[in-house]
């Protein structure tokens, strides 16, 4: 069959050792779009039973993507060992997830379909996706609902009992699956439930407190990891078959995100450091709706979810002089009329209003901030305002308990139980933080980063260009192009682990069952551990006068301004040069205390913060390479004369994937060619 990998090269023509070529091959099976996965899922070859019980498998992240790889593995027999730097796999960044899940289930009757999921997903990624991952994305879409619902995720419903739905930014359709603002956490309690069965079962083997420092590989093959157990300060050796990175994204090179403060890149650019491809490091996101930065103090910023969006409408003063007059605290919101407003997203796209893309919502937002209408100090931030959705809600509700003439303040009052059912927590939280009333006040809010397409290079079966080494969720590249639509990561983290990995990695696996469990004692795993331990003493001998946050705050920073939601030739040059020097800093003035055989966290930061320096580099690398304007990269010497992004299809439609050579050689690009048989590239236009 075309394109069937049975543990193959993802090169053409020349061998994963070589790395002297240039362009990579997804090995995508051949046939219709539509029959590619159900086809190739049919005729990939199996590993018997009795041998799955004697294949190891490591998955690293117990969040969405790993506990459901782990928990799926398990079930079918194979040996997992799952780690996790947590102290309960429950406490995995998905957790954090508000908003909802996609599926084309169609439940609303509103004309959606699996089709129409795909074709949302590429264009919203501006058309910098693999075509056929992005198909059985939607394909397996429906399925995971009916693993959720069977697991007792207990999605919102309607009055008569089915599942609701809403709608997320960048679709005309209601698809949005939710547990309302908790979606993350009901949908990863399920997984986690999974998990704990085959953990009690004996079938997996969890590690919690350990974080992965470097892979291991033999004969050019992912064999195991060297783990730091986060207790002890002691560096295990862990063999197997194959290794699965689960373990996100890594939108804190930029400090200031929505991640939790752990979340990092150390695991995927350890593999880097081997010789994993990292593909398109500058393709991050922006999320339009987060609480403004109020200080220099803030070590992280909060998610107001998407979800918000539906009822939510996004508005600035119209006047420079009522915006000043805000920020200096002489007027509120309450004082602008209506028609002193501009509701800027639906007065520049018409056609989809506030539920744009989250990076037109998030580009749209800095351009009128830029002009002087922001509303909070800093100048940074606009308004989400739900007075329309109050009275539009009070007014059905009153005549749905038939008062014909009800007053203004029963309307308010019945419109707030509406929204408080709707988004009751997420009003809480954001009470609990701005200290204003959002029933009464519009929330502020301002673009923060929150997710990260680029990732880890892999092929249609999930497995990067080392062998043995598969990548699922956000830390790898496969699915959301230049930029991710709403409610889309839980959806591909479930999908990766729960039905797609535990069918392509047997593809390998088939052909390893003769090979026995790795020898830990094996030089490749003694050489893997001093190169850690080197690496860990290095840093300790440094003996300066900085403490690994404050690096790691300075390189947010320059990320932030140079390669953040907009970048330009002449700032992406500076910000590699202030990169590059932040490093050397980093090298000769940064302070440990403690020692390395312990409980010690600002070993962990210090390790982490190293690997975000060396990727926040490649990342710029990659933003300079790609002389267009596409989704989350916005170039500013490629726009139109509206301001909106400038593809350059004839040059740049391809995925960029780079190999790192080292802090004294430049990344080598190796690309893969997009080829779109199904739908017709174009400029997306949500007007």
């Amino acid at each position: 069959m075309a394109g069937l990998r049975r543990g193959g090269d993802p090169f053409h023509k020349q061998s994963s050792v070589e790395m002297n070529h240039k362009f990579l091959n997804g090995n995508v099976p051949g046939g219709p779009l539509a029959d590619k996965w159900t086809q190739y899922r049919s005729t990939l070859p199996l590993v018997a039973p009795g041998n799955k019980l004697k294949i190891e498998i490591i998955v690293v992240g117990t969040g969405l993507a790993g506990a459901s790889a782990a928990a799926t593995l398990g079930e079918l027999g194979y040996r997992v060992k799952c780690y996790t730097f947590h102290d309960s796999a429950r406490r995995a960044h998905s957790i954090a997830a508000q908003g909802g899940i996609n599926a084309a289930k169609n439940y609303r009757n509103d004309g959606d379909s699996v089709f129409r999921l795909f074709y949302d997903t590429i264009k919203g990624g501006d058309y910098r996706s693999r075509e056929a991952n992005v198909y059985r994305l939607a394909e397996v879409s429906t399925s995971i609902i009916d693993q959720a619902v069977a697991q007792g995720v207990p999605f919102a419903r309607e009055y008569g009992g089915l599942l609701d739905n809403r709608s997320f930014g960048g679709v005309q359709v209601s698809r949005t699956f939710y547990a309302r603002g908790q979606t993350g956490q009901q949908l990863l309690l399920g997984a986690y439930q999974a998990l704990s069965r085959q953990v009690a079962l004996g079938n997996v083997e969890l590690h919690t407190r350990h974080e992965m420092v470097d892979l291991v590989l033999k004969d050019g093959k992912a064999r195991g990891i060297i783990a730091r157990n986060l207790l002890t300060g002691e560096l295990e050796r862990h063999g197997a078959h194959a290794v699965v990175l689960a373990t996100g994204g890594y939108g804190n090179v930029f400090y200031l995100s929505t991640n939790a403060m752990n979340c990092n890149v150390t695991a995927a650019w350890r593999a880097v450091a081997k010789g994993a491809l990292m593909a398109n490091p500058c393709f991050t996101q922006i999320h339009p709706t987060c609480i403004p930065q109020m200080g220099e103090y803030q070590s992280k910023l909060t998610l107001m979810s998407e979800s918000l969006r539906n009822d939510g409408r996004v508005w600035v003063p119209a006047c420079e002089g009522d915006a000043l007059a805000i920020r200096e605290g002489r007027k509120t919101a309450l004082d602008i009329g209506e028609d002193d407003r501009d509701y800027f997203l639906e007065r520049r796209y018409p056609a989809f209003g506030n539920l744009v893309p989250r990076d037109v919502a998030s580009r749209a937002a800095k351009m009128v901030c830029d002009e002087g209408k922001g509303i909070v100090p800093t100048g940074l931030g606009v308004f989400l305002d739900f007075s329309s959705a109050i009275v539009r809600y009070g007014k059905s509700r009153a005549s749905i308990l038939g008062i014909s003439q009800p007053t203004p303040a029963l309307i308010t009052e019945l419109g707030e139980k509406v929204i408080a059912e709707k988004y009751g927590n997420l009003f809480e939280m954001y009470e609990k933080i701005s200290g204003e009333d959002p029933y009464r006040f519009p929330m502020k809010i301002y673009p923060a980063v929150h997710y990260t397409m680029g990732g880890l290079w892999v092929d249609y079966n999930l497995m990067t260009n080392i062998p043995g080494l598969f990548s699922v969720g956000e830390a790898n590249f496969s699915d959301h192009g230049a930029n991710r639509l709403g409610a889309s990561a839980l959806m591909q983290g479930l999908a990766d682990g729960y039905f797609v990995l535990p069918y392509t990695i047997g593809t390998y696996l088939s052909e390893d069952i003769r090979t026995p469990n790795m020898d830990t004692t094996d030089p490749v795993f003694a050489e893997a551990e001093a190169s850690v331990k080197d690496r860990i003493d290095r840093l300790f001998a440094i003996r300066g006068n900085h403490s690994p946050e404050s690096f790691h705050r300075s390189l947010g920073k320059i990320i932030w301004e140079y390669c953040g939601m907009s970048r330009s030739e002449k700032g992406l040059k500076h910000a590699r040069e202030e990169v590059r020097a932040l490093r050397n800093a980093f090298l000769s003035d940064l302070y440990l205390p403690g020692t390395p055989s312990e409980l010690n966290p600002e070993l962990e930061k210090a390790l982490r913060v190293a690997d975000f320096i060396d990727l926040g580099e490649m990342m710029i690398v990659d933003a300079l390479d790609r002389k267009e304007s596409c989704g989350g990269h916005f170039r500013e010497e490629y726009q139109t004369s509206d301001g909106e992004a400038l593809r350059r299809d004839e040059e740049y439609a391809y995925v960029a994937a780079w190999e790192f050579r080292g802090h004294d050689q430049d990344p080598v690009l190796h690309k893969e060619m997009l080829q779109f048989d199904s739908v017709e590239l174009k400029t997306r236009s949500y007007k």
